[in-house]
């Protein structure tokens, strides 16, 4: 099984510094993939890239910018599961050959990627890394030259003709069709961006307009305009950008000198945006698919007060995610809400911790408490789910050890029973404690003294719809 990512990519059109953009964009979806960074650039002649190990921040420097110039840019920030750490398999991919050069980045997994590997193998195809984004890579080249591709023209510029982009547009599409799975796409020519999003819009995708005030798709003027395709728009706000909308499940947005080319879905499936991203892996400035995430978040922590009610005196969150909920919790139930816990902001995220020796010691460095707000309470702690309970167990350990009376958890997902087979990292149902223990077994094992989830159907009632893919809560998966 190739190796798959949880990720952020953007990608720049008309912007003298592109490259720059890219590393803002990057820097504000650094919660996406603390692992690996790297942005590719083209001047139109020539397609530069660098990429590293480590936090943007560490990957980039003033040298890096001087050598990355260009107006078309592609970025992607990674992590992903613990076989797959090294630089080969970091992004963007970047491949030459006689009709020019691809950069491509991608957020998701494919389900077919086996498949598709030992199809293009056996039409001798080599391949550099485990990451299925390469198999994609070399599936659009195949189809490119498959239809007809030719060799650029020999102006100074090198563009590509009109009818060499024709048939690599139609090398995405039909690739598109070939791969299964969840996808959210950044792929760069000399001289094209492209945004593709799976057919079930699984993984988020979202398009933005440059240094604009005022923005009409239908506009013949947008020709001139400079664009940024991105996981989330919290990028497009980090580059003082303006958010357009979201790309729809199955959409291809093309964007070249003529401007921008929407290719709608033609599959006729139903929208099956993952839950999880609103539950945790989004940042809460963010909008997804016209859903506020922070809003969705309070509506779960209010939902979570009806169902799960108990006496304490005083409510916390648990930084990051699970504060939009304690908030909401406490908005229904009038217990105050207090901050109690303080995240030490240079840790990384330990869910995507890829080992559980890392995230067992990430806890207590991540997290402290507040013993002011805490000592001889009756605490209710909010957080956003438990997967493997390293992090639950910890934290009622920190609690305790701040001097809280009884700690009451509770929980703005449902129960994570099922492994993600679409891009999360919960590879198999051994390493998730609701698939193994009851409720009850769990609040023993996290040292609570009460433990409740959210139901699923009060999770669907927070979002007021159904059009979401929950299959690490009931096991259904679209694909």
């Amino acid at each position: 099984m190739g190796f798959y990512d949880e990720c952020g990519v953007v990608g720049i059109y008309g912007a003298e510094n592109a490259a720059s953009l890219c590393y803002f964009a990057l820097t504000s979806l650094q919660h996406r993939g603390q692992e690996s960074a790297g942005i590719a650039v083209s001047d139109h002649n020539k397609i530069k890239l660098h990429k590293s190990t480590g936090l943007v921040s560490d990957v980039f420097n003033s040298n890096h910018f001087e050598k990355l110039q260009g107006d078309i840019g592609v970025g992607h920030v990674r992590y992903a599961t613990a076989g797959g750490r090294s630089i080969e398999n970091a992004q963007p991919f970047v491949n030459s050959f006689k009709m020019g050069s691809i950069a491509l980045c991608h957020n998701g997994q494919l389900v077919n990627y086996e498949e598709l590997k030992a199809m293009l193998e056996d039409g001798g195809s080599t391949f550099s890394s485990l990451s299925d984004t390469e198999v994609i890579l070399k599936l659009i080249v195949k189809k490119f030259i498959e239809n007809g591709g030719k060799p650029g023209s020999d102006n100074k510029e090198h563009y590509y003709s009109k009818e060499n982009q024709k048939i690599f547009i139609e090398a995405v599409i039909q690739t598109s069709k070939l791969i299964k799975g969840s996808f959210a796409l950044c792929i760069m020519t000399e001289n094209m961006l492209i945004g593709v999003r799976d057919p079930y819009g699984i993984r988020p995708l979202c398009l933005g307009v440059l240094n604009d005030e005022i923005y009409d798709e239908t506009d013949s003027n947008n020709a001139s305009k400079g664009y940024i395709i991105t996981s989330e728009s919290c990028a497009i706000d980090a580059v003082n950008a303006k958010f357009v909308r979201d790309i729809k499940p199955g959409e291809i947005v093309v964007v070249t000198r003529e401007g921008l080319q929407s290719i709608p879905n033609t599959e006729k499936v139903s929208k099956q945006t993952c839950i999880f991203e609103y539950v945790y892996f989004a940042r809460p400035d963010s909008v997804i698919d016209e859903i506020p995430v922070q809003e969705v978040r309070y509506r779960m922590g209010e939902i979570l007060a009806e169902e799960s009610a108990t006496q304490a005196d005083v409510i916390i969150g648990v930084p990051d995610s699970g504060l939009a909920a304690a908030l909401g919790y406490s908005r229904k139930s009038g217990i105050p809400y207090v901050t109690g816990i303080i995240k030490n902001k240079y840790i990384g995220r330990t869910f995507i911790a890829p080992t559980q020796k890392e995230r067992e010691n990430m806890v207590f460095v991540k997290l402290n408490a507040i013993k002011s707000d805490l000592m001889g309470k009756r605490v209710i702690v909010i957080d956003d789910s438990i997967v493997r309970g390293t992090t639950s167990r910890r934290l009622v350990q920190i609690l305790r050890r701040a001097g809280a009376k009884e700690v009451h958890f509770r929980v703005s997902s449902p129960p994570v029973k099922f492994p993600c087979h679409l891009g999360i990292d919960t590879p198999s149902k051994n390493e998730l404690i609701s698939s193994t223990h009851e409720l009850e077994e769990i609040r023993k094992e996290i040292g609570a003294d009460s433990l409740s989830f959210i139901s699923l159907e009060g999770m669907i009632k927070a979002f007021g719809d159904d059009s979401f893919c929950k299959g690490c809560f009931n096991g259904m998966y679209p694909v």
